[in-house]
């Protein structure tokens, strides 16, 4: 169990203003009396009872603080001084006073891709500096870029926020479901195991954002952005993407994979052309005058209508008396916020359905009004054909009674034919028996004549 300072932390801190309020943390500007360096202090509510769901388990905590005493890299939050009381545990934190990344870069009215990787570049130098220690911060987003002294030419990057960071250790499996949707990576919206690979999924959103204003994945609901996230379900619209290379696309693609094992590493990132090539670009812009540069700017604008909408879903700053009611007012507001917008698409959905409805029954009058007439038509020229039918069928009535009449007149014909040809035949029958005989008679008679002269 790590030991922390059980000393009043006022006695060796001046607290000052407020800075920031999480669910279950409030961080406020503190100086070191003994110093005057100024610092954050992080006040974490801790959990009393093992059953309730307020408030930071001492097992969190435990793990944010070993592996905040464990970093110490120059783009990472630095750890100072640890104190506990009976309700909270205070981490003493590097003050970060430059205010996030994308509120710094949405002031500006243009941004270069050179100016982008320089920034980028500094976040992928933190998470390989986490990584190499096999530590994965799984909450990876905006917010939680912040920069040390935005006043200065070159402001340095500065990742904080480690409440869900975790050691990955090998043959370990961890799943969980935690983070904030918008970034987090479809191995965690499918519960299934975690590694460092959740920080390059992040670090593709991010940069997705930053170069267009837009989010690839937001959905109106939790629910569709975690569908969104589960199907990897983006493009590259050219409204927003109009004037970004296809280095840098490439590089966005090659994190937004849904397969773990495919997603780029954090060395992948940092030797990809569009990060690796970052000082010949500025060199290449220099000896352009600058030309080059001009001619990949992007607009602002869609960046800072991000940002705004992000602080405007965050809740304001409050005093820690009132922090757990306003969380509950907030889920509340939630609530009936949800409530109201399923009511609203079950309006939209019923007016849909009406819609519908009529359109069916629209298409199917006209079907049936066209097949109605088509019967009718139909029935008309069956009509028709049954008349010329039964027309055609008098017809050949009448002539097949035309036909017997006159086949019972030739069969009465020929039968008188045929009587004719019986007598006929017996007169010419009895005419060739008397020629016969005759023939007879005469040839007896000439063989008579014949014998008488010779005698």
């Amino acid at each position: 169990m790590a030991a922390f300072r059980q000393e009043d932390v006022e006695k060796f801190y001046e607290m000052g203003e407020e800075l920031g309020s999480g669910q279950f943390a409030i961080v406020r500007k503190c100086r070191e009396k003994s110093t005057g360096v100024e610092y954050a202090a992080k006040f974490i509510k801790k959990r009393r009872l093992s059953s309730s769901r307020r408030g930071v388990s001492r097992e969190e905590i435990e793990r944010e603080v070993n592996i905040l005493r464990e970093i110490q890299h120059s783009n990472i939050i630095t750890l100072h001084d640890i104190f506990e009381n009976k309700t909270d545990v205070i981490l003493i934190l590097e003050l970060v006073s430059g205010g996030e990344l994308f509120d710094f870069l949405a002031e500006k009215e243009s941004l270069s891709e050179e100016e982008a990787t320089q920034f980028l570049k500094q976040i992928l130098d933190g998470v390989h500096y986490l990584h190499s220690k096999h530590i994965a911060h799984f909450d990876l987003k905006p917010e939680n870029i912040m920069l040390l002294d935005k006043n200065v030419p070159n402001p340095r990057i500065k990742l904080i926020d480690f409440g869900i960071a975790h050691q990955i250790k090998e043959g370990n499996e961890f799943k969980n479901i935690f983070g904030t949707p918008e970034f987090v990576a479809p191995e965690i919206v499918n519960y299934e195991p975690l590694g460092l690979e959740a920080d390059m999924w992040s670090i593709g959103v991010i940069t997705y954002i930053l170069l267009s204003g837009a989010s690839p994945f937001l959905g109106e609901t939790k629910q569709e952005t975690l569908t969104n996230i589960s199907a990897v379900n983006y493009d590259f619209d050219e409204e927003y993407f109009s004037n970004t290379s296809e280095l840098a696309k490439d590089f966005i693609r090659r994190l937004l994979v849904k397969d773990p094992k495919k997603r780029m590493t954090i060395q992948d990132s940092l030797e990809h052309p569009w990060i690796k090539v970052i000082k010949r670009r500025n060199v290449r812009q220099e000896d352009n005058g600058g030309r080059r540069g001009e001619r990949r700017r992007l607009k602002t604008t869609r960046l800072k209508e991000y940002t705004i909408k992000s602080h405007s879903s965050m809740p304001p700053n409050n005093t820690y008396v009132n922090f757990e009611r306003f969380s509950r007012v907030l889920e509340e507001i939630t609530a009936t916020e949800d409530a109201l917008h399923q009511l609203e698409r079950n309006r939209r959905a019923c007016r849909d359905d009406v819609t519908a409805l009529l359109s069916i029954f629209e298409e199917k009058e006209s079907w049936y009004k066209e097949e109605n007439e088509s019967i009718g038509t139909e029935l008309t020229r069956i009509r028709s054909e049954l008349q010329r039918t039964q027309s055609q069928r008098r017809h050949n009535q009448e002539e097949a009674r035309n036909t017997t009449l006159a086949a019972n007149a030739l069969k009465r014909k020929f039968t008188r034919l045929e009587g004719k040809y019986d007598v006929l035949a017996e007169q010419v029958a009895s005419e060739v028996r008397w020629v016969e005989e005759l023939v007879r008679s005469i040839a007896i008679n000439n063989g008579e004549v014949h014998s008488t002269g010779l005698a």
